[in-house]
């Protein structure tokens, strides 16, 4: 469910003020995560690397009240659930968009992924939610990235986490992730502090 609120009714109204109506509004905040542990969870699993990466972030967020609330066409609407979105390879050699309700339980939310993508893949067809925030993620793992920065467009203010190929060390998994989020939705300190959520949701999982 989502409705329209006032800017002040989430803390965001000196915000909103201030960058609603900016040309450039969005804010990257790039980090080195430490993935040691959840690589290991996926081999042990046999789940796939990324599906655990989306559903981390969507923990993460899910324990910040700034996640709730997007600027969309000039007004602040609240939400009461995440998604996460993920962009999938199909049959045709193209691509689609696919929207993943976020669940706590690990367990629920594999069997969603692992169904939702498979479809994508299959009908080349891309699926939308339009009930709750949707948390972008893209993960270009063909290669390793530092970071990437301001993939924007004035269509879509929601929040987007991106990375590329994990690194491997000699004692550790390190993987460089890209967060980039709308300055009305939040400060670039709850975007540090999400970050730091993210890195504990992991070395918690």
């Amino acid at each position: 469910m989502k409705q329209v609120i006032n800017p002040c009714e989430c803390g965001r109204a000196e915000a909103f003020e201030l960058w609603i109506s900016s040309p450039m509004p969005m804010v990257t905040l790039t980090k080195t995560l430490n993935v040691t542990r959840l690589r290991r969870v996926a081999h042990k699993r046999g789940s796939k690397f990324n599906m655990l990466m989306c559903w981390c972030i969507a923990q993460a967020a899910s324990k910040m009240e700034v996640f709730y609330a997007l600027p969309e066409q000039g007004q602040m609407v609240r939400y009461d659930k995440l998604a996460i979105n993920v962009i999938v390879n199909n049959s045709k050699g193209g691509i689609n968009s696919c929207d993943i309700p976020f669940d706590n339980d690990l367990e629920a939310f594999a069997r969603q992924y692992d169904m939702l993508t498979a479809k994508a893949a299959c009908d080349c067809e891309s699926s939308f939610m339009e009930d709750r925030v949707i948390i972008g993620t893209s993960a270009m793992t063909a290669t390793e990235l530092d970071c990437i920065v301001n993939q924007y467009t004035e269509k879509f203010c929601n929040p987007l986490a991106m990375w590329g190929r994990y690194r491997n060390g000699w004692f550790s998994t390190r993987l460089p992730l890209s967060l980039q989020f709308h300055h009305v939705q939040m400060d670039g300190g709850h975007g540090a502090q999400f970050l730091e959520n993210l890195q504990q949701v992991i070395n918690n999982i």
